[in-house]
């Protein structure tokens, strides 16, 4: 799978553009602030439906206008789709392949997979438990539709079960029963996500491990721990046990909402004892494994986005991650760097063709 164009209109920095990329690798060279990373997070809108660093749709027009617009044409096989994607403000977004529109977002979700490897990752390591469940949720969604689906009913019953605490806390009431209502969404749903998970981390963890041993030539060790406060069909137990907290709270404290993940090296914890090189390994490992994950579901090889990995990492890593992606592995790569000289060392040195972008000030 690989996308052969991309149109942009008023997308950030961008008034309008046509570009056409090589099956292979493309890089987008040049210095900070001109455009680079929009390019990546575009071809990131088409695959799951919204930018990859904000969310706010209306905060991704260019300044002035009123709406944009990306459309990508996607080679698969013997098969092309163009995908369309459109936002208006105060109107809202449209997503079409081929013309015809989604109804729902979610139903696009995997059909285009991708990964990004961003310098904003390191928010994995450094804030809350929220980023690195929308990891492990944004890596089931692209091969199990059944999961997001779970997951969107679950957190619209959550917010339901939230805003009844917040209603009993506000008139001095409570009841039991109306709760319970909102349970017995939220028990059956969060019960199939917890397994959905465990059984992703099964499979997942392993393949991590791997490509941290090869990027690191195996001088750590590194680990991934599932933290739940679950255990399997106690999910209404613990809802239980926690009326008193949650009505003191006005929000549900338990649940797959509040699961999280621990990152170790050498059974420290990442974020206290690794190295900035050795964090950025880690977190490119992930995104390596989550890459093989989705291959090895889907039957297809997702498009691969290197946003500025080569900062903070040794030149031993570079190559071998270089090395890695170059080979017959992996599919289409964009990467982007801000020296173009570095970027040609690198391929020369491992003897890979690459295609180069000069980028400068919202121009290709």
């Amino acid at each position: 799978m690989n996308i052969k164009n991309l149109h942009l209109l008023n997308f950030k920095n961008y008034a309008a553009i046509d570009l056409y990329f090589d099956e292979g690798i493309n890089c987008f060279v040049g210095n900070n602030g001109e455009g680079k990373t929009n390019l990546l997070d575009a071809i990131y809108y088409l695959s799951m439906c919204k930018s990859y660093f904000n969310f706010i749709d209306s905060q991704n027009v260019k300044h002035g206008e009123h709406f944009f617009l990306i459309k990508g044409t996607i080679h698969d096989h013997d098969k092309e789709d163009e995908i369309y994607c459109g936002f208006k403000i105060n109107q809202g977004k449209v997503f079409k392949k081929n013309g015809k529109e989604y109804q729902r977002l979610s139903d696009h979700i995997g059909s285009f997979p991708c990964v990004m490897i961003s310098p904003t990752d390191i928010n994995l390591v450094w804030q809350g438990s929220d980023d690195r469940r929308k990891l492990i949720d944004s890596i089931i969604s692209q091969f199990d539709g059944e999961y997001l689906d779970n997951l969107i009913q679950y957190n619209k019953a959550l917010a339901q079960r939230n805003a009844q605490l917040k209603r009993f806390a506000a008139n001095r009431y409570f009841d039991a029963v109306e709760l319970e209502l909102w349970d017995d969404i939220i028990v059956p749903l969060g019960n199939k996500i917890y397994e959905s998970r465990l059984a992703f981390l099964a499979e997942f963890v392993p393949v991590f491990n791997n490509y941290y041993k090869f990027l690191s030539d195996a001088k750590e060790t590194v680990g991934i721990e599932y933290e739940t406060n679950l255990k399997p069909n106690e999910y209404r137990q613990i809802l239980n046990e926690a009326i008193e907290k949650d009505r003191a709270l006005q929000y549900t404290s338990v649940g797959i909402h509040k699961d999280d993940l621990s990152f170790t090296i050498n059974e420290y914890q990442l974020k206290k004892q690794g190295s900035q090189g050795q964090q950025k390994s880690f977190l490119i490992a992930i995104k390596l494994a989550q890459f093989e994950y989705i291959k090895n579901k889907k039957g297809i090889k997702p498009i691969l986005l290197l946003d500025d990995v080569f900062d903070k990492l040794d030149q031993s890593r570079v190559s071998r991650l270089m090395t890695l992606v170059s080979e017959d592995t992996f599919g289409q790569i964009f990467v982007t760097d801000t020296h173009q000289e570095r970027i040609e060392n690198i391929f020369n040195e491992i003897k890979v063709k690459v295609r180069i972008f000069p980028v400068k000030n919202g121009a290709v």
